[in-house]
């Protein structure tokens, strides 16, 4: 920023403000313009995807009923017949990569496979009747979730517009974004409601504004009401983050923060004979490749019940390689949280390692309850509602900041179509403890979010070209 006193953009100067005096809400108000500005198609994407993705479990369920359910019976199949059932259909004795046993009556088992082909965490399921071992589908799912194709495209819209690592960016510049734009916004009505004598026009819409200052009204309490969800999306977006993301798993490591992960290596257990009658329970000495009988994942499950598996939204392992042991897992992210884990060695059946939810330290469990929220498994339908609505009215704040915009435009001068900014010169009124602080948090935030500080410092090389420009033309 310049340090002109006028604003380039008027025909007319200014008068200048005494130094020190209201720097800090102009600051704000230019960072709020511009970011919303250059931003706000980033945002309004990431809302309205966001949005389409909050109704998606319920869309999956419809479109692809004949896939996750089957007839409700009174008996069902061990495992290993449905799990041959699927290596039947797919003509070959292949090791299934992960099974899903059926959570609920009427439900379909996933038999899930790796295959050469297909994308980072996608596995092809194949879906069998768990009373009849009839194959009701064969389809490509993406993560934990388990998501079907509809859904993982919408979130791959979400997540990368469907451009790979790159469009993760647009993601990254969303969310960082998001979380400044609404502190700014915040500064900016505290200052609004200290010097208004109708405060309650700052809490509500006002009904009787008309033209800008109606859609100002709309902005400023929309804007406060949603201010919470808006840090929280913004927060949460950055875990998932490329830059972002990887400095603050960095950090969770360095601060011993990070969430356990159950031990598979069976290197401290080369005794295999501590059961000598494994294979009498379908546990092939040979754990990895296509030799595992099909019988292990029963055997498998049936020991994890015993350990700490108690929910019905299970996923077994075999072993990934030679040495490794085979792990169930508790999937189950709707509250309350169930993700303990078990590893077993196949040729002892002894447990190797487990890993209980209730033992995570306290950030791994808001890590873990901030990435459910924000996925809309933590609480179901109500969760997933005033996701929707929350997005929805992101997406609201940023075409009303845009209409704002517009309305800001000269309606005399046709060849200035656009709004004018606020006016430069907030930093040299600043008192140079307020510089330092600022320089200060902004170097912060850059080293820990780059993506963030790179676009930061692109707004402010733009602005001040913009600003020798005009002053040059003066």
């Amino acid at each position: 920023m310049t340090r002109l006193e006028t604003s380039p953009e008027s025909s007319s100067p200014q008068r200048p403000r005494p130094a020190g005096k209201g720097w800090f809400g102009q600051l704000l108000l230019r960072l709020h313009f511009y970011a919303g500005i250059f931003v706000g198609p980033f945002i309004l994407v990431a809302a309205l995807s966001g949005a389409l993705y909050s109704v998606m479990p319920q869309v999956e369920q419809a479109v692809y009923a004949r896939e996750l359910h089957a007839p409700v019976a009174d008996a069902y199949l061990p495992l290993a017949q449905q799990i041959e059932a699927a290596n039947a259909y797919l003509g070959d004795q292949d090791t299934p990569a992960a099974v899903r046993p059926a959570p609920n009556p009427g439900d379909t088992t996933r038999v899930m496979y790796s295959e050469p082909g297909l994308g980072s965490s996608e596995m092809r399921a194949v879906f069998v009747d768990p009373a009849t071992a009839e194959i009701r589908g064969d389809l490509t799912t993406y993560g934990t979730s388990g998501s079907l194709p509809l859904r993982t495209w919408v979130d791959q819209l979400h997540r990368n517009l469907h451009l790979g690592e790159p469009g993760r960016l647009y993601s990254e510049m969303a969310a960082s974004w998001l979380g400044i734009i609404a502190l700014a916004g915040i500064g900016l009505w505290v200052q609004r409601i200290r010097k208004t004598k109708r405060k309650k026009d700052l809490l509500r819409p006002s009904i009787s504004a008309k033209g800008y200052r109606k859609l100002a009204s709309w902005h400023g309490s929309l804007g406060l009401w949603i201010l919470i969800g808006a840090f929280f999306l913004s927060a949460t977006g950055i875990t998932w983050s490329t830059f972002g993301g990887a400095n603050v798993g960095e950090l969770r490591s360095a601060l011993n923060w990070g969430t356990p992960s159950v031990n598979t290596d069976l290197s401290d257990f080369a005794d295999s004979s501590g059961d000598e009658h494994a294979h009498h329970h379908g546990v092939d000495s040979a754990q990895s490749g296509k030799m595992v009988n099909p019988a292990a994942f029963d055997t498998m499950l049936s020991i994890g019940k015993e350990i700490n598996i108690n929910t019905q939204l299970v996923e077994i392992k075999p072993p990934a390689a030679e040495g490794k042991a085979w792990v169930v897992q508790e999937i189950q992210r709707s509250f309350p949280t169930e993700v303990d884990a078990v590893s077993i060695n196949g040729q002892n059946l002894e447990v190797v390692d487990r890993v209980d939810f209730k033992e995570f330290g306290l950030v791994a469990k808001l890590s873990r309850w901030g990435i459910d929220i924000h996925m809309g498994t933590m609480f179901g339908l109500p969760n997933q509602v005033l996701l929707f609505l929350l997005a929805s009215a992101i997406a609201a704040m940023v075409i009303l900041g845009y209409a704002m915009w517009w309305k800001r435009r000269p309606t005399r001068n046709s060849a200035q179509l656009m709004g004018k900014p606020p006016r430069r010169g907030a930093l040299s009124r600043a008192p140079w403890w307020g510089s330092a602080l600022l320089l200060l948090a902004a170097a912060a935030v850059g080293i820990l979010l780059p993506l963030l500080g790179i676009s930061l410092a692109a707004f402010l090389a733009v602005d001040l070209m913009v600003g020798k420009f005009h002053a040059r033309r003066a």
